[in-house]
């Protein structure tokens, strides 16, 4: 038996007890004539103690060993006198009998606690130390507790855990798949799946009305804080459904999700915003609801003064940051050097600041009058005291410069609570977007997703205008999952493979076998996915998934610990029957 107790497990009510623990060694402090080593394993840390007057032996033995020694000891639980309140078994130590040293350690590259000195690269290149620190440990306990939470929830609404395949053949709409070769069927290949979503929805032909799947998924995309080639979905479909019932299942699942796990109670019905009304206003499909500086057309106040930018621009737009006109001159250019990134891509920033004697200031005061800039203050219904940022340019790209400007003030302001979570459901998508360079449509959400059926009489005479019977679930900025109500007859889907493009031949190559399971009864269906790593470092408020993946990729898709992706062998790509260009 290495060890009768844990680390973390021993209390006052243990004294006098013989135990026998195991672990690491934390921390060694040597006080002459007595020792004391910090034990740790994941459950904690308890303290040794060696005294070197009663066990001079063991002693110089405990003063050898380095941090992170593998060691088994036995001995008595003992009060402390200088007790530790800032863990839990901060009042008790061990008074050492027997110390054993199960593996030796070389020098950790970084310190092993809390706050380490250790780079993020660094890190990641030794991730099986970076993993015995507290602070990962807790974030993947966080993704245990909500994946348990999860699989308890569907099974109590009777879904079943179905897996589905993960070498699959490639459907090159939407993101690049990774793709397989076939040893066995020369010059084929595989690709590892996107998401299961042919296959869920053959499980909804199949008579499975109520399927979900913990399940890895895969896109070759460049990555980014909250994206990872391989990523984990909770992938859920029901049959005969309709979108409410889609939202009010999965909106309870949320809500059950944040009261076992955050002991958060959140609203008892989450709010609904089309996704006209989320752009018009936030200029993101996945807005952050927990502050206002909401946008605020200004199309009508500025234009036609004179400021040739203003009126050559399709939308001005501004957002009022309340009781921000203290600021200076150097913060203001700040702000404009942030939105003059290549990541923003603006080409300038407009102030006006609204002095608490009543009079206003901007950095175009030349093109307007005193009057008109209270006109300004007026459609934004800003007060002495206030700060209107305003930018210009293309309505699309402007919305989208104007976002990034909302969730940078959000976070300069303190707006941006991390232990504040609001829900919102985005509804009413468009089903399809154009694209210019393609010249063709593209499906918002994927090529299975239902037109709304009062947008039907549209699809051939004005597709660009029909809506999708889709919807997201977005928290805090973030979107946590999305998905609709599916097509489930063969004609409608055959149209929709016709509008993104694709010749019959192409549908029928690809995508076949799911028109001709719609042949044969085809329920009612539709579904949802929310991603696992988004939603619980959502729950941990962290924008970046990285740390709640026990083994992640870094920005270009490398996993520097074991230096993968790697080259092949000749043998192996002779075997394969690839060449490399």
């Amino acid at each position: 038996m290495y060890r009768s107790h844990t680390c973390g497990e021993l209390r006052l009510s243990h004294i006098g007890s013989k135990v026998t623990l195991s672990g690491w060694v934390q921390k060694s402090r040597d006080l002459g004539g007595m020792t004391f080593l910090d034990l740790r394993d994941r459950y904690g840390i308890t303290q040794l103690a060696f005294n070197l007057e009663e066990a001079a032996g063991i002693t110089e033995q405990a003063r050898q060993l380095g941090r992170e020694f593998v060691v088994q000891v036995e001995g008595e639980v003992i009060e402390r006198s200088s007790k530790n309140k800032n863990i839990p078994t901060g009042e008790i130590e061990i008074k050492v009998s027997s110390l054993k040293v199960l593996n030796v350690s070389k020098t950790p590259p970084f310190t092993i606690e809390d706050e380490t000195d250790g780079g993020e690269e660094l890190r990641a290149k030794y991730r099986y130390l970076d993993l015995r620190r507290n602070p990962v440990q807790d974030k993947l306990r966080l993704r245990n507790k909500v994946s348990l939470e999860t699989r308890k929830f569907l099974d109590s609404q009777d879904f079943l855990d179905v897996e589905t395949p993960v070498l699959i053949k490639s459907t090159p709409e939407g993101a690049r798949d990774f793709v397989v070769p076939s040893r066995m069927n020369g010059g084929q290949f595989y690709a590892l799946p996107q998401s299961p979503q042919t296959f869920k929805q053959l499980l909804m032909v199949s008579g499975f009305d109520r399927y979900y799947q913990i399940v890895k998924c895969f896109r070759d995309e460049d990555l980014r804080a909250d994206r990872q080639p391989e990523f984990t979905q909770i992938d859920c479909e029901m049959a005969f459904v309709e979108q409410e019932d889609i939202l009010n299942t999965f909106e309870a699942m949320i809500q059950h999700l944040f009261r076992e796990v955050r002991n958060v109670e959140l609203d008892a019905k989450f709010p609904r915003m089309t996704y006209a009304e989320a752009m018009e206003r936030y200029g993101s499909d996945k807005p952050d609801i927990r502050f206002g500086l909401e946008f605020v057309d200004m199309n009508a106040v500025t234009k036609n003064k004179g400021f040739a930018i203003f009126d050559a621009a399709e939308q001005v737009l501004a957002i009022n940051a309340q009781d921000c006109a203290g600021y200076t001159r150097k913060q203001l250019d700040k702000l404009t050097d942030w939105v003059r990134r290549p990541q923003i891509g603006c080409k300038g920033l407009v102030y006006l600041k609204c002095n608490e004697d009543g009079t206003y200031k901007s950095s175009v005061d030349k093109f307007y009058t005193q009057e008109d800039l209270a006109e300004w203050a007026k459609a934004a219904d800003a007060k002495p005291g206030d700060l209107l940022l305003v930018i210009s340019g293309d309505l699309d790209k402007t919305r989208k410069q104007m976002n990034e400007l909302r969730l940078h003030m959000g976070d300069e302001l303190g707006l941006r609570n991390p232990n504040v979570f609001k829900p919102l459901w985005v509804i009413d998508f468009p089903l399809l977007e154009w694209d210019e360079e393609s010249e063709r449509f593209h499906a918002m959400h994927h090529p299975f997703t239902s037109p709304k059926p009062e947008d039907m009489h549209l699809i051939n005479t004005d597709p660009g205008k029909v809506r999708a019977n889709a919807y997201d679930l977005a928290m805090n900025g973030v979107e946590l999952g999305g998905g609709s109500i599916r097509i489930h007859d063969r004609e409608i889907q055959s149209r929709m493979f016709d509008l993104l493009g694709f010749t019959k031949e192409e549908a029928e190559a690809q995508f076949g076998f799911l028109m001709s399971a719609f042949e044969y009864g085809a329920p009612p269906h539709g579904g949802l996915a929310f991603g696992l790593d988004r939603l619980v470092a959502t729950m941990g408020g962290s924008d970046s998934i990285r740390d709640y993946i026990a083994f992640p990729k870094n920005n270009s898709g490398r996993d520097v610990m074991i230096d993968a992706p790697s080259p092949l062998n000749e043998e192996q790509m002779n075997e394969l029957g690839i060449k490399l260009q």
